[in-house]
């Protein structure tokens, strides 16, 4: 759905229907949860169309899959985004209720990480498979040549803004690094609040544009780690796009990173919020650039993590509930 016109257009071979959002400030403003308005849409399209599977990746729209599913007795599939945490799930109204509701009567739930389905488990009772997302590893890739930065980089492509992102502890960690590395540097992506990237706008930290693909992989290579300080993400992607440019990895031991960061040669994990620990596994994960077989220890760990393993789970998926 979007605020616009309904359009009906075909992209790459896909057909993609989008239909009009209706206004919702009323709704968000009794703190109900987000995109609610068009589901009668969504539910009409549904009955319009010939689908073998109705798969929903917001829990909203999994309601009109569920009621598609009853009537029509072909399976609906959630795929949830995040971490359904009681703290989450109690910020709006109706939110927890749409989500036990979607998940209860879809035929299968999805989790992008063992952290996240286990939250799933605890929080409503629901058991989630999981199915990690998908890197495409052909768009991130190692370099051709030597592109590491001279001066040991670390870089952080999470907004500097987000709160739970905690880049501010990767930004006071760099104090000690630099202590036992003078000439380290801590790449940030650039804010589009002036304010905010003021803050940051001191000796030792650059802030660089990296919304385009290009951007981002030239980031990752020439990074000597990259960082994400994140707590709670159900998943990491930035990470495994990290390890498939052969770049190793830093992040919390919280959520679903550790998943991700199973091994010692492909990266470090910290534990609670201290700059100090922080640091001292930087320096770690900094040591593993130096060492020659890290570049193909990252990459083979990316592969695990590709879009390929991913578009294979997901139809096995389809697979048994349609023969069920």
């Amino acid at each position: 759905s979007h605020p616009g016109p309904p359009s009906r257009r075909v992209q790459d071979g896909v057909e993609i229907v989008r239909h009009w959002r209706p206004p919702d400030g009323r709704l968000l403003r009794r703190q109900y949860e987000d995109h609610l308005t068009h589901l009668p849409f969504s539910y009409l399209e549904l009955l319009r169309g010939g689908a073998d599977v109705a798969h929903a990746v917001q829990s909203a729209d999994a309601l009109a899959a569920v009621r598609w599913s009853r009537l029509t007795g072909r399976p609906a599939v959630l795929s949830y985004m995040g971490v359904p945490t009681r703290s989450y799930l109690v910020k709006r109204r109706g939110r927890a209720e749409i989500l036990a509701a979607a998940a209860r009567g879809c035929a299968a739930v999805t989790a992008l990480s063992r952290s996240a389905a286990h939250h799933f488990g605890h929080a409503l009772g629901v058991e989630a498979r999981v199915i990690h997302p998908g890197v495409d590893t052909a768009a991130f890739t190692p370099g051709p040549g030597d592109e590491r930065s001279a001066a040991p980089t670390i870089f952080c492509p999470s907004a500097v803004d987000q709160p739970f992102k905690r880049v501010d502890l990767l930004f006071a960690a760099l104090a000690e690094v630099r202590r036992v590395r003078p000439t380290a540097r801590l790449v940030l992506s650039r804010p589009r609040d002036a304010g905010t990237a003021a803050r940051f706008a001191v000796e030792g930290v650059d802030l660089v544009d990296v919304d385009e693909h290009a951007a981002m992989v030239r980031a990752y290579r020439s990074a000597w780690v990259t960082a994400l300080p994140s707590r709670g993400d159900a998943f990491g992607l930035v990470l495994v796009e990290s390890l498939a440019c052969g770049t190793p990895v830093l992040g919390s031991d919280l959520g679903g990173i550790p998943e991700i960061v199973d091994r010692p040669e492909i990266g470090a994990l910290f534990e609670g919020a201290e700059p100090r620990e922080v640091a001292r596994a930087l320096l770690g994960a900094m040591e593993l650039t130096e060492a020659p077989g890290t570049p193909g220890a990252c990459r083979r760990r990316a592969l695990d993590f590709s879009t390929d393993s991913c578009v294979a789970a997901y139809e096995a998926l389809y697979e048994e509930l349609l023969g069920a």
